[in-house]
């Protein structure tokens, strides 16, 4: 059945194309984050085990709202590892980085969802779809203050 929620298909797909690459963003994310909780050491290590676990719980539930939107606008969600490395802007680190380098690390991933779901904005906006930007504000709050939180914690 064809979908008419007074968005045509050429821009649904345009805001699901740049949901996709934020669905890659956000999943990149949450598995470094996730490493990062199993792997951090150091005096901080409850600390940054905790929050880490904090963020990684709340993009798991991020991505699947994000993969839930690409649907409704009726277009199929990435969900493998290969389509995600494509359409992902951030890089994985290697091997286990040092705390300091962990939060530093974050910081940039968190920072790159952000420009992601910033630069997805313009499109719905084009064409007043208010869920996806009710959607991208949501998530480029949460991620500007895991950001902000996350560089504080670099300051002496």
């Amino acid at each position: 059945m064809e979908i008419d929620i007074g968005i045509n298909k050429d821009d649904r797909a345009a805001i699901a194309n740049g949901l996709s690459r934020l669905l890659a963003d956000s999943y990149t994310l949450y598995l470094t984050t996730h490493n990062f909780h199993w792997n951090v050491t150091g005096p901080m290590f409850n600390t940054l085990h905790l929050m880490f676990e904090a963020q990684y719980n709340e993009l798991a539930l991020a991505v699947d709202l994000i993969a839930e939107r690409i649907r409704a606008l009726g277009f199929p969600a990435p969900g493998t590892y290969k389509e995600f490395q494509k359409l992902t802007s951030m890089s994985e680190p290697e091997g286990v980085p040092s705390a300091t380098d962990m939060i530093k690390l974050l910081v940039q991933g968190q920072e790159a969802v952000v420009r992601t779901a910033r630069s997805v904005a313009p499109l719905a906006d084009k064409v007043s779809d208010e869920p996806t930007l009710d959607l991208l504000t949501q998530r480029m709050q949460v991620h500007e203050k895991n950001a902000w939180m996350l560089r504080s914690l670099l300051e002496s």
